[in-house]
């Protein structure tokens, strides 16, 4: 009984969840209107808009490893404070770039802070949370850049369809990033205790011990991957939907919502292998309903199916790469996590735009099936099991 009562909104948490929220809301209020902005400002072909957006993916992915060494090694409010300045200072380049170059350059740098913050704002949200507690609030805490990136970038688009100034979305980012940055500005963390300087190896950057997870992760994140990049253009070309992704991924988030907010109860009790399980198979039947049927009701049903899902799969999944993880390396075990679902997401948008180039979009759609079957069977055949043995509590 006095563990349930520990307080889990607590100050401190409440502060980082809304600087979380911030940090997505900021970035996604952008990110549905810059293909339209290259576009009309610098002329750029579509080919040239997809390379100029991408390269935040990898500076984000590059910086990730040497965030969780980073975060584990260094005061984290000085990590995290450091890493949400220069994600706001960034933000400012946008509308002073004065050429496409200079566009890709503030995008592609934008990654590594961004990257850096995801990671310090989560583990410095697991130090914060009671221990009884921490798999629930793990829970909740993905609720706040699933809510954001729900609804971010539909206000972007009713505000620019309604003023058609650039200029005005630009500076509500700038001013909500630097509202998250206030947010943990104003935390108050306990010291930590001061270790002796560990040997550099590569188990500092990646988790090791959970290489099974690992492996299903990134089988995971490449069905997502390929769905997310040609869900639009296929819904357009083969469907007759025009203008109907903002609804899939409205959908998509809801579903997420709704399952981090029931799931969010279950984990509390420590049903974290239920939760991950129950989380795969719902997805596995929504990846498969997206490439089994070529309808719009299995388009939009499907969104809904993923976003179950994928809500009680990832919180899950954190909660075991922690729990895989000495004290020591909480921010080791996050950045893995995120890097894990990177490399997934990046060779899902590779190879099913090869698979679509030469075979076309169901064929994709089917590899992407598979890609997640595969995940789903390591977790099943061997990582569920390897987690119960190697846990550390």
């Amino acid at each position: 009984m006095e563990m349930v009562s520990e307080k889990l909104w607590n100050r401190n948490y409440v502060r980082v969840w809304t600087a979380n929220f911030m940090l997505f809301f900021s970035f996604m209020l952008l990110t549905p209107l810059f293909p339209l902005y290259l576009s009309e400002v610098f002329g750029a072909s579509k080919q040239t808009i997809g390379l100029v957006l991408s390269g935040y993916t990898l500076t984000a992915l590059l910086v990730r490893p040497f965030g969780g060494y980073l975060v584990d090694s260094l005061p984290r409010k000085t990590v995290l404070l450091s890493s949400f300045f220069l994600f706001f200072v960034l933000f400012i380049g946008y509308p002073l770039a004065g050429s496409l170059w200079l566009f890709a350059v503030v995008r592609t740098l934008h990654g590594a802070p961004f990257g850096l913050a995801t990671i310090s704002n989560s583990t410095v949200a697991i130090d914060v949370l009671p221990s009884s507690r921490r798999a629930e609030g793990i829970g909740y805490y993905g609720l706040s850049n699933n809510v954001a990136t729900a609804i971010a970038p539909t206000i972007a688009l009713f505000i620019y369809g309604y003023t058609g100034n650039y200029e005005l979305l630009f500076i509500m980012a700038i001013i909500v990033s630097g509202a998250g940055l206030y947010c943990n500005y104003t935390l108050r963390l306990s010291p930590r205790e001061k270790k002796t300087v560990q040997k550099l190896s590569l188990d500092r950057f990646i988790l090791l011990r959970s290489w099974p997870f690992i492996i299903s992760m990134v089988c995971l994140s490449f069905s997502y991957g390929v769905i997310a990049t040609y869900v639009a253009v296929y819904g357009k070309e083969e469907l007759g939907i025009t203008g109907g992704t903002g609804l899939f991924f409205m959908l998509l988030s809801i579903g997420l919502i709704l399952s981090r907010l029931t799931g969010s109860r279950t984990l509390r009790e420590g049903k974290i292998v239920q939760n991950a399980s129950i989380g795969m198979l719902v997805s596995l039947v929504g990846y498969f309903t997206f490439a089994a049927f070529h309808s719009a009701w299995a388009y939009y049903g499907a969104a809904f199916i993923i976003g179950l899902g994928n809500g009680h799969m990832f919180p899950a999944y954190q909660t075991i790469f922690l729990n895989l993880a000495p004290n020591s390396q909480r921010g080791t075990a996050n950045s893995t996590l995120y890097v894990s679902w990177d490399t997934g997401m990046g060779l899902g948008m590779l190879i099913g735009g090869y698979i679509v180039e030469h075979w076309g979009y169901h064929q994709a759609f089917w590899a992407m099936w598979i890609g997640n079957a595969i995940g789903v069977a390591v977790y099943f055949l061997y990582a569920k099991g390897y987690f119960m043995k190697k846990k550390l509590r």
